[in-house]
């Protein structure tokens, strides 16, 4: 049994936090153990795109089962309590939670994607006319999510993957057995389409343009930005032999992002952190949040996005009587010292303690 004392966040005043047999409650529990007092907490943060078989601190060679736990290692410790993994080259990831000792993981099976459109050996290959089914099994497998591929950066220019009407299927017949969608997009025409068939989450969105974003939020997709990448981004074209022109052309697209994220808050835009580990390394969240405040977003809004927001939005519960009690703690306030995100003193993943005053537990 534990006792906080502090502020939660987003709401002001201060409480007092009991964890009585691995959930919250704020009913006073005599005998409980006080970790802290006059600090501020948070529902644990979260990385809603994060491939935990990538660039695993565990190695390339090494086996999928181990790759995939020493990248969730890297995220929890850093106070990440929830993964979202929108997509991978196998299934290694699928129920790895707190039962592990590891972040509450939700997977979207296997990247679907055209033949010769995506890297090679990341995607399952699937046309157009049989991206429904080919989502249905892949829904069937992760039980919530579907990742597709929706534009290719291959060859220059890039090229979206699906027509409207492949993807305004798939998303019906998704969405019909109770999953959500996501949608590797960089273009702003594949934008577009992933709005008007009804896809939950925009990934990347390198491209999008300020003039898209109220329909974003008409539409309630959320906006995942990856901004952690932007330097990966910039390279990899330059490696995919892209011409001088082409270059420039993508790098002043990526330098209007900071804009379109501005004006998407303002629209009403939900966004979400994902820093897109696998193309950079696993346990940058804090990184992500600290990206989203250079480009001009509130403190507790990029915060959020790493933490209530994203967890609201992944359907997870936050500091709240009976909740699973997953909550990290600062005696630094992190809306005052971004930097002190992913230097949690204490760290409770389902009532149990990983951290407590900067070792693990």
């Amino acid at each position: 049994m534990y006792r906080i004392r502090g502020t939660i966040l987003p709401e002001a005043g201060i409480r007092d936090v009991f964890v009585v047999d691995g959930r919250f409650t704020f009913e006073p529990v005599e005998g409980a153990r006080t970790l802290l007092t006059d600090c501020i907490m948070l529902p644990g943060l979260v990385d809603a795109h994060a491939h935990l078989s990538l660039a695993s601190p565990a190695g390339d060679e090494a086996a999928e089962y181990d790759r995939v736990r020493a990248s969730a290692r890297a995220h929890l410790d850093i106070g990440v309590l929830a993964l979202r993994e929108p997509g991978s080259p196998g299934y290694g990831s699928f129920g790895l939670g707190p039962a592990d000792g590891l972040p509450r993981t939700i997977t979207a099976g296997r990247f679907l994607a055209p033949p010769n459109s995506y890297f090679p050996g990341l995607a399952r290959e699937v046309d157009a006319a049989d991206l429904p089914e080919a989502a249905m099994r892949e829904l069937a497998i992760s039980g919530a999510w579907v990742k597709i591929i929706g534009d290719s950066p291959l060859a220059e220019p890039m090229r979206r993957t699906y027509d409207d009407d492949s993807l305004a299927e798939t998303a019906r017949r998704v969405h019909a057995a109770g999953g959500r969608l996501a949608i590797h997009c960089v273009l702003p025409e594949t934008v577009e389409a992933a709005v008007s068939a009804g896809f939950d989450s925009i990934e990347h969105g390198s491209f999008l343009r300020t003039d898209q974003v109220e329909r974003v939020a008409e539409a309630g997709t959320a906006w995942v930005p990856t901004r952690a990448i932007d330097p990966a981004i910039r390279q990899l074209v330059r490696d995919l032999g892209y011409s001088s022109q082409g270059v420039r052309r993508i790098e002043e697209q990526l330098d209007q992002q900071a804009e379109t994220l501005r004006a998407a808050v303002d629209a009403g835009v939900t966004i979400i952190a994902g820093t897109d580990a696998g193309m950079v390394p696993h346990g940058l969240v804090g990184r992500e949040v600290e990206l989203l405040i250079a480009a001009g977003l509130p403190v507790t809004v990029a915060i959020g996005a790493a933490s209530w927001t994203a967890r609201s939005w992944l359907g997870l519960p936050g500091i709240e009587e009976g909740a699973s009690a997953d909550l990290v703690a600062y005696t630094v306030d992190p809306r005052e010292s971004p930097a002190a995100l992913v230097r949690p003193d204490v760290v409770l993943l389902d009532g149990k303690l990983v951290r407590f005053g900067g070792s693990g537990r």
